[in-house]
């Protein structure tokens, strides 16, 4: 199995909960330590060998597009891709609008997802499977955390209300050729039911886990990351993009 090449990013939410950061602009654009958390993730994407990125813009798409003109990234050719509906759905509407981006080996990230450069690398790295879910695993767990239940190397259930759990999604996938064909084929089914609208795409995951084997995870204990759904992630993912900044070269 190559390393993907290609990287998926969820950033059409508008994230309310950060109000009044995002009155104006994505949650993706927050600044972090001189950089959006949009060009964190390219950057980091970059370091670790993906040389294509494809950003799913919604609310402020034009202020997304303005920014990645403005990178200009040496070795990763950035593209987004307008989810008019960004208001009306949820993710899985965004997966379904990108569904034609996983016709090869590629990743999926969520938006608010910040990482060092080690997670991607690892991620990339893990075992052959179609796909592969990165976890990390903590004392104890909130209502907010996207709660997975593994057994040995595989994903048994994802969701935040599962009641059996050992670890959380970080929000970073990986897919085989064959596992991004499987997707696809699985958010295209999910879209056409009455409920498609209002789910998460990894409800999509968790189907899979329950109903075929294709579904494993990598553990990334140990390694830097943060989610940005709340004021206290900003004060926290301040605090750990100083440390990646001040590690860059001047």
């Amino acid at each position: 199995m190559n390393s993907p090449r290609r990287a998926v990013i969820l950033s059409a939410g508008q994230g309310r909960r950060l109000s009044p950061l995002t009155d104006r602009r994505p949650k993706c654009l927050i600044e972090f330590s001189g950089r959006t958390m949009l060009a964190w993730q390219l950057l980091h994407l970059e370091a670790a060998g993906v040389t294509e990125a494809v950003v799913v813009t919604g609310f402020g798409a034009n202020l997304v597009d303005a920014e990645v003109a403005r990178l200009r990234l040496k070795a990763l050719a950035v593209r987004t891709l307008f989810n008019p509906f960004y208001a009306l759905a949820d993710n899985l509407a965004s997966c379904w609008l990108a569904r034609r981006e996983f016709d090869q080996e590629a990743l999926l990230l969520n938006g608010d997802t910040l990482f060092e450069t080690a997670v991607a690398e690892r991620l990339m790295a893990a075992p052959p499977a179609e796909i592969t879910l990165a976890i990390d695993r903590k004392p104890a767990y909130d209502s907010d955390d996207m709660k997975v239940l593994t057994e040995g190397p595989r994903l048994m259930a994802i969701g935040k209300s599962i009641e059996a759990y050992d670890a959380e999604s970080i929000g970073f996938i990986r897919f085989s050729a064959d596992g991004a064909r499987r997707f696809s084929a699985a958010i295209d089914d999910a879209m056409r039911r009455p409920e498609g609208l209002r789910r998460w795409y990894l409800s999509v995951i968790d189907h899979l886990a329950n109903t075929t084997e294709a579904v494993a995870v990598q553990s990334i204990e140990g390694l830097e990351w943060g989610e940005t759904d709340f004021p206290e992630d900003v004060q926290a993912n301040a605090v750990l993009t100083a440390r990646w900044a001040s590690a860059l070269p001047a």
